[in-house]
Order: C-alpha cells, then sequence, then structure tokens
C-alpha cells in the first residue's frame, strides 16, 4: 500500500512529458503543413511597412513611428516570384551597365543585398551572372572573412555590388567600412525560405539586424530619394 503513491508520483509526469513532446510535435508539424500547403504569397512594401510599426509600436512614440515609414515611391517594383534573380534584377535595373561605369568609389557600392546567412549569399552571387556582367562583387558576410579583410578589399578597390547578412553590413557602416553614399538600391532576400520553411524575418536575429541596419541609415536614404528598397 505504501508503494502506490510513490509510483502515482513517477508515472504522472512521465505522462505529462509525453503529451507535451507530442504537442510539440504536433504543432510543429502544423506550421510547415500550412506553409507547404499555401501558396507562397510574395512579399509587397506594406509586409515591411508593417514589420516595421510592430517592432518599434512599444517603445516609440506616434511621430518617431511617423518617421520610419516609407511612401510606395521609396520601393521598387515587386518580385512576383516568377524571376530569377537575374531577371529580377535586370526589370528593376535597366541602366545597370551606365551605373556600373560611372562608379569610381572606393568605400562603397551601388547595389547592396541582404539576405539570411553566407551560405545564401554564395547562391545568390551565383546566381546573379546573367546581370552582373564584367562588375566586382564582395561578400559581406562573417563567416570565414575577417571584418578587417572585407574593411581593406573597400578600401583599396571600386566594388559594385556587396552581397551579405545585416550583422556584418551593418557592422562595416558602423566602423566607417562601408560608406553608403553612393549605393543606390537596397534588396532584401524577403521570398526565400530555408529547410526550416524560414524567411529571413522569420528568424529573430536577422530580422532584428535588418531593422537596425534599416533604421540606422537606409529609411533616412530611401525617404531623401537617394536609395531604392527592393524585395526579392
Amino acid at each position: 500500500c505504501a508503494l502506490q503513491p510513490m509510483e502515482y508520483f513517477q508515472s504522472q509526469p512521465e505522462e505529462k512529458q509525453e503529451s507535451t513532446v507530442k504537442a510539440k510535435k504536433r504543432k510543429k508539424k502544423k506550421i510547415s503543413d500550412i506553409l507547404e500547403k499555401s501558396a507562397p504569397k510574395p512579399g509587397v512594401p506594406a509586409d515591411l511597412q508593417d514589420l516595421l510599426s510592430q517592432h518599434f509600436a512599444e517603445n516609440r512614440s506616434v511621430i518617431e513611428i511617423e518617421e520610419l515609414k516609407l511612401s510606395d515611391s521609396c520601393f521598387l517594383p515587386d518580385n512576383d516570384l516568377t524571376h530569377s534573380f537575374s531577371s529580377y534584377l535586370k526589370e528593376i535595373c535597366p541602366k545597370w551597365a551606365k551605373l556600373r561605369k560611372n562608379h569610381k568609389e572606393k568605400k562603397s557600392v551601388v547595389m547592396l543585398v541582404i539576405c539570411s546567412s553566407a551560405l545564401r549569399s554564395l547562391e545568390l552571387i551565383k546566381s546573379m551572372t546573367a546581370f552582373k556582367g564584367d562588375c566586382r562583387v564582395l561578400k559581406l558576410f562573417a563567416k570565414h572573412i575577417k571584418i578587417k579583410e572585407q574593411m581593406n578589399m573597400l578600401e583599396k578597390g571600386v566594388f559594385h555590388i556587396g552581397v551579405g547578412t545585416p550583422g556584418r553590413v551593418k557592422a562595416l557602416v558602423e566602423q566607417d567600412g562601408l560608406c553608403l553614399n553612393a549605393t543606390k538600391y537596397m534588396i532584401l532576400d524577403w521570398n526565400w525560405r530555408d529547410q526550416k520553411l524560414r524567411r529571413m524575418m522569420d528568424i529573430p536575429e536577422i530580422k532584428k539586424e535588418t531593422i537596425d541596419l534599416l533604421e540606422m541609415h537606409i529609411i533616412k536614404l530611401c525617404r531623401e530619394g537617394s536609395v531604392k528598397l527592393g524585395l526579392f
């Protein structure tokens, strides 16, 4: 008789644990199921606007949030998901050959492409071959590349396109390794999903660093009309 309560207490947590694990599994499967079954919807300017408003709603005044708003004229045409990266870039930037030819400034790029990882950066660099011509592309991520190396390269040579992660780009701008005065286009790799079906803005760290980068510099440049934003 004395053993009975003990057995009862032992078995209960196990049952509870098992049901929690089952519930977790069910929930996880459900999220990816929804994504797999629903047709992908291309990102539009309103998606980014909503994301910024939600992010700043808690700790900013209405006036401050108003200053972070971007008009539709700040955005490039949307990617309707039928484009390859090269064909998308050709559509949004038909005068690329001229822009590339006129770009002579060091420590800067004409186009910035922001994505979620080093691996994805390399994929995008490969897939822009038909667009970029003989222009120089710089990898702007942290994996295997020291920030000092990137700063030296930017200081010594002329690069046209920078492709990388928001954290490293932000660090380069903060350390005066990358200047945004010559930047005309900033493309966010918005629609692509990783193996876990997450877009770049579904990954908390990437989302925060992207928003920080936008808030620090890009939004101001967009509002002034010198930078256009694209959601690929």
